[in-house]
This record gives structure tokens, C-alpha cells and sequence, in this order.
């Protein structure tokens, strides 16, 4: 099993939904970072639920960071976060039955039956917290280069939201949105989807869109290193991410070249582009314009209604009514998930570009 990501800035991930904590470990920040703990706690608690249209599990994330970090300050040395599990309902699940969409048999044929199967083990979105926290500081770091990162959810249940335009200062707004829209009217009509859904023991899934800005034209590599690449690589690793497109995406399959092209010009005196269908990527490295990519959420794969499965312990058909607590849908939680993964990714290609004492003399 390999739980880490990253070259220059690396993560690894360890625990359990319901085992005795979760946690994560960064290597290769330089030293003399701030760790804002605050910050650290406002990004977790927009991944904790909060209402009907999320799960009724609901975790303190009392963090501890055990290393790495001394006066507020990052050492240069392996940063350790663990988040205890409090809320646990192991009762709730029973080893054999496959929960459909749910990684149960898969788990099964990989791990020999050795695998902790309560609350989803460790292919549980509750693992996604220690990410949340890691991401945390990486966005920190990030923004002391003038880099800034925001996912807003463009489409659920049918109800769609406007695209990024003015996207530094839709970023702005996003921190502070509870229900992360740019359009709230919009937003009530999802909330009003998501817990029509509920009602009706089911889920429903959904588009999220992500701008990375300010991150300077040069970073990434062509082939198997592209920005896309380690960018999908990376969030594709989150449980729901289903599809991911870059851009225009698969729009541009349906243009002509002189439509999907995106022209250069100079603006300020800085090379620009007067559209941005690309993304801000061109040969697998950024050209300065922001990073903009969709990710499709599946729906929640935990859902009340009955459903056919089997039991892969007695090789039965069985069926399967899945008990405990779930979310009707991701999305809300998601985002600041997506943004925490994009920003360790971010900052593992700017050191890889520039070094790891970017982060304190800045781009020059």
C-alpha cells in the first residue's frame, strides 16, 4: 500500500474511519513557515458537517501537530498531524457484504480479509481530514507567493452555478461562504435538491470547479510530470473524484481550432492570453494564466433504499439495506478537500521549479 504523494514536498496519510486516530506527515517544508492554527481550524470546519444536507457524524478534530513545527514556526523537519476519532459507531457495520459503489469487495481481494472494514477503514472520506489539516499549511505557504486556491460547486442536482470570471476575487469570497456558490440563490436551490434527496433515502453527486491564481508561468513538465498529470494524479485520490477536465475540457472537442485556440497578447506590459480554454497549462506547464479545472462528483454511495449486492464471505446473492450515517451528497464538504490536495500539489511543483526555500524568498 503506498499512502504518499509528492517529490520535493511530500505527504503520506495513515489511520482509520474508526480506528483510534488519523494523521498525516509532511516532509520537505523548509523551515521559518508560519503555521497558522487558526486557519488550520476554520479549513477543518468547513469539511465537518453541518446540517441536513450532510452526515450526523460529526468529529471535533481536536488536532495535535507532534513534530516539525516549534514558536509557530516550521523546522524543516517531517511535520506530524493526528486527528483523534471520537464519534465512532462500528456497530453499524457488518464485514461481508458489499456495499455497492463502496470499495468493501475490492478492499477484500487486496487486503486477504486483514483489511479494517468499519466505517470504510481507511478508504473512509474520513481519512480526507488529516488532508484537510496538511493542505492547511501548504495553502499558507502558498499565499506567502501569492498563490491562492478556491472550489466553488458548479453543478448538483441539476441546478447549475456561474463559472469563475473574476476569479481572485471570487477566491476572496469562497473563503468565507458557508455554502460554497457563487450564486446564492443558486446554492438554496441545491440545498433544496440535496435534501429532496435525503427525503427519498438516496444521493445525488455533482461539479465542482477550481481556480488556482497567481501561480507564475514556467512550473511543471511535459509527458508524465505535466501539471494535468500530477494534478490528476493527485485528485483522483479522493474517494468520488470520477472525471476531471481542464479548461474548456471536453467542450473543446467540439470546436474548431479557431475557436478553442487561445490567444496571446500583452497586457500591462505581461504576456496574457485572451481566452483561457487551455486552462492556463500549454505542453504540460502553466503559462500564467490561472489553473481552472471541473472535477464530477459521484453521488454518495451510501444510501438507505435496498439495493443488490452479495455476501462474498458465503458467495451468496444477498441484499443489502445500508444502515449509519451518511451524507445525501459531498460536494460542500468536498471542496475544501479538493482545494487542501490542489494546494499540496501546488506546492510540491513550485519547490520542484524553484527550490523549497521559495516559500521564504518568494519569486523572483
Amino acid at each position: 500500500m503506498k499512502n504518499t504523494f509528492g517529490q520535493s514536498i511530500a505527504v503520506t496519510i495513515f489511520g482509520e474511519s474508526h480506528g483510534d486516530a488519523i494523521g498525516a506527515v509532511i516532509d520537505g517544508l523548509c523551515p521559518g513557515i508560519e503555521v497558522d492554527l487558526d486557519f488550520i481550524d476554520a479549513q477543518l470546519s468547513k469539511r465537518r458537517p453541518s446540517g441536513k444536507t450532510d452526515t450526523p457524524r460529526v468529529e471535533k478534530d481536536n488536532y495535535s501537530i507532534l513534530s516539525g513545527v516549534f514558536e509557530g514556526k516550521t523546522t524543516g523537519t517531517p511535520i506530524a498531524i493526528v486527528i483523534p476519532n471520537e464519534n465512532t459507531k462500528s456497530a453499524d457495520y457488518q464485514y461481508g457484504k458489499a456495499r455497492p459503489s463502496h470499495a468493501d469487495y475490492s478492499a477484500y481481494c487486496k487486503y486477504h480479509g486483514f483489511e479494517d472494514y468499519r466505517g470504510g477503514g481507511h478508504f473512509s472520506g474520513r481519512i480526507t481530514a488529516s488532508i484537510v489539516a496538511a493542505g492547511a499549511i501548504a495553502m499558507k505557504a502558498l499565499e506567502k507567493i501569492n498563490i491562492k486556491i478556491g472550489t466553488h460547486i458548479l453543478e448538483c442536482a441539476g441546478v447549475r452555478d456561474n463559472a469563475f470570471d473574476n476569479i481572485s476575487a471570487e477566491i476572496d469570497a469562497l473563503a468565507s461562504a458557508k455554502f460554497p456558490v457563487l450564486d446564492i440563490d443558486k446554492g438554496d436551490k441545491m440545498i433544496a435538491q440535496i435534501e429532496d434527496a435525503r427525503m427519498d433515502t438516496d444521493s445525488v453527486g455533482g461539479i465542482l470547479q477550481t481556480a488556482i491564481y497567481g501561480i507564475p508561468a514556467g512550473v511543471g513538465e511535459p509527458w508524465f510530470d505535466s501539471v494535468e498529470s500530477i494534478l490528476s494524479h493527485a485528485l483522483f485520490s479522493v474517494g468520488g473524484v470520477k472525471g476531471i477536465e481542464f479548461g474548456a475540457g471536453f467542450d473543446m472537442a467540439k470546436m474548431r481550432g479557431s475557436q478553442a485556440n487561445d490567444a496571446f497578447e500583452i497586457k500591462g506590459g505581461k504576456i496574457t492570453t485572451k481566452t483561457n480554454n487551455n486552462g492556463g497549462i500549454n505542453g504540460g506547464i502553466t503559462n500564467g494564466m490561472p489553473i481552472v479545472l471541473n472535477l464530477a462528483i459521484k453521488p454518495t454511495p451510501s444510501i438507505a433504499k435496498e439495493q443488490d449486492t452479495v455476501d462474498f464471505t458465503s458467495g451468496e446473492q444477498v441484499t443489502l439495506q445500508i444502515k449509519g450515517r451518511h451524507d445525501p451528497a459531498i460536494v460542500r464538504r468536498a471542496c475544501v478537500v479538493v482545494d487542501s490536495v490542489c494546494a499540496l500539489a501546488v506546492a510540491d511543483m513550485i519547490a520542484q521549479r524553484y527550490g523549497t526555500d521559495i516559500f521564504l524568498k518568494g519569486i523572483k
